[in-house]
């Protein structure tokens, strides 16, 4: 996981800021390592191959007692559900859309959990970021929806998710609040001040 330093962190709490002392729109960022432990893939690689054992052992001329074919088939499916969760390898045995669906609910989740969805004039904004799953998304309420619609969000979300995937999550963050502070400032311009939910980078 990318670790931010203090001063990182501090960074991404003066952008929050700032862009907040120019919209009425509450924002808050939110770094997750990964939206699931998805322990359950490299088990189930794991099982698979282990019941293909008998097949392949079938074969090649060894020849095998019911008992060894057993203990070969445990010693395999051991072996291989430890080494398969291997984060990198792990991250490739999941699929994209699974991925996706468990850090779109995640991103969701932490919208109701930091109660944007409470704020004044459904005015609330979240930054999502999944670093494993390379996942960004920006979920507005319905006071700012109605004026900023998801397309003119898409391509700052893109350039997001370059960052995170070169590795460069705190420069995206800075990157992101700032583009996203253009849209909010532009449509939704503050008209009082106030803040109502915590500006720093909520990391879980």
């Amino acid at each position: 996981m990318t670790m931010l330093n203090e001063q990182q962190l501090a960074d991404v709490s003066a952008a929050i800021a700032q862009v907040e002392s120019q919209t009425d729109a509450e924002l808050v960022t939110v770094l997750a390592h990964r939206a699931d432990n998805y322990f359950y893939i490299p088990t189930l690689w794991a099982a698979i191959v282990a019941l293909l054992v008998p097949v392949l052992i079938k074969l090649t001329p060894l020849w095998l007692s019911g008992d060894e074919l057993f203990t070969v088939q445990w010693v395999v499916f051991v072996v291989l559900a430890i080494v398969l969760r291997w984060q990198p390898l792990m991250m490739k045995l999941v699929p994209r859309s699974v991925k996706y669906w468990r850090a779109s609910n995640l991103a969701r989740r932490q919208f109701l959990d930091n109660n944007l969805h409470h704020t004044e004039g459904e005015s609330g904004v979240l930054i999502f970021v999944s670093e494993a799953e390379h996942y960004v998304e920006i979920i507005a309420d319905r006071g700012i929806s109605q004026h900023i619609g998801n397309d003119q969000w898409q391509s700052i979300v893109d350039s997001f998710i370059a960052r995170v995937k070169a590795g460069e999550t705190q420069a995206g963050f800075i990157e992101c609040i700032n583009s996203s502070g253009e849209l909010l400032t532009l449509h939704v311009p503050a008209t009082h001040e106030r803040n109502e939910l915590p500006n720093h980078l909520v990391v879980i």
